[in-house]
């Protein structure tokens, strides 16, 4: 399964973020790729506010990881990786912890940790075409299926 959405503004990332949750109801690892300035970070604000969210989404790039809560008081995960150097740092912040959570975790810059992404997660690109219209394109990849 491999979708499309097209944005035109960013008023459109709310609902693009709520059809992805919605055609994956289950799934609580996302991996957002895209270029600087793409707009991961206000794609993950959109997904934050559908799961019910009204904390301050910002992008967590010297922490890593930033802990917003849902409409039910669960914790939603946003990590950053595009400042780190070493995928010790990753390790260092406990990351395995989060993922297996069970909590929504958002991950930006998820191809420098590549090696630790989960076998099952929604991989998520973005691409910035004419006019600034986004491609936003999502599957999910299921390393542990089974033909």
């Amino acid at each position: 399964m491999k979708e499309v959405i097209f944005s035109k503004s960013p008023e459109d990332l709310p609902l693009a973020a709520e059809k992805i949750l919605k055609e994956l109801p289950s799934e609580r690892i996302f991996a957002i790729y895209g270029s600087m300035g793409a707009g991961k970070t206000t794609l993950i604000k959109a997904f934050c506010h559908a799961l019910g969210s009204n904390d301050v989404v910002r992008s967590p790039t010297f922490s890593l990881v930033n802990e917003y809560g849902d409409k039910k008081g669960n914790s939603i995960y946003h990590f950053d990786f595009y400042r780190i150097k070493q995928i010790e740092e990753v390790y260092d912040i406990g990351f395995e912890e989060y993922i297996d959570s069970g909590n929504y975790c958002f991950l930006e810059w998820p191809e420098r940790i590549s090696e630790l992404l989960p076998e099952k997660y929604v991989y998520v690109t973005i691409e910035v075409g004419e006019d600034e219209v986004r491609k936003i394109t999502f599957s999910l990849q299921n390393l542990i299926e089974t033909p």
